[in-house]
């Protein structure tokens, strides 16, 4: 009975994907400003929906998921928290001020700033668990999709954008400290 349950909730999962899928992405590339945005938010929604599959039942799908959606578009524009290393370092309008422009640049000044930023980016790298490191690795610096990686470990999806995000949380901490120091000189 449990296998059937199982195969049951697989098989609604399937189905919603199919019937909602282009539909739930238009919904919400129209909400945002690029592509990629709308993406990371539809993977959101579907990893919520799995998840609450696998625990309750959702009478209404489409309903749930426009208003999943919904509400992952307002909380992105209410707390946004940048999701990768080139998000993390360009400045805002106040300040003029781009680190990732100073990282970029070939002058000899910045060479010593690029360095000391490799320098602690691969310390801090260094810091994390084995499995989040080669995930932020292999998908920032070596620009693997998630699918790619998935199929060299055999690990889900979700679980290696999971393991990104706690290494990206990481690696803000340590070197938004970086990003003060060199910015307060």
């Amino acid at each position: 009975m449990m296998t059937t349950m199982a195969e049951k909730r697989k098989q609604n999962i399937i189905e919603a994907v199919k019937n909602y899928g282009k539909r739930l992405f238009y919904f919400i590339r129209g909400r945002v400003n690029t592509d990629e945005d709308a993406e990371d938010i539809l993977q959101d929604v579907w990893y919520r929906f799995t998840n609450v599959m696998n625990s309750e039942p959702i009478e209404e799908t489409g309903a749930w998921l426009y208003r999943v959606a919904r509400n992952r578009i307002i909380d992105k524009y209410r707390r946004p928290q940048p999701g990768s290393l080139e998000e993390i370092f360009t400045g805002d309008e106040e300040t003029e001020f781009n680190f990732r422009e100073i990282l970029l640049a070939e002058t000899p000044e910045t060479e010593h700033l690029r360095n000391l930023f490799w320098e602690q980016l691969f310390s801090a790298l260094d810091e994390l668990p084995v499995e989040q490191k080669e995930v932020f690795v292999w998908n920032e610096l070596e620009d693997i999709p998630f699918a790619e990686i998935a199929e060299r470990t055999g690990e889900k999806i979700n679980t290696l954008i999971s393991r990104k995000r706690y290494a990206v949380l990481h690696l803000r901490k340590r070197l938004e400290k970086l990003y003060k120091e060199i910015i307060e000189q």
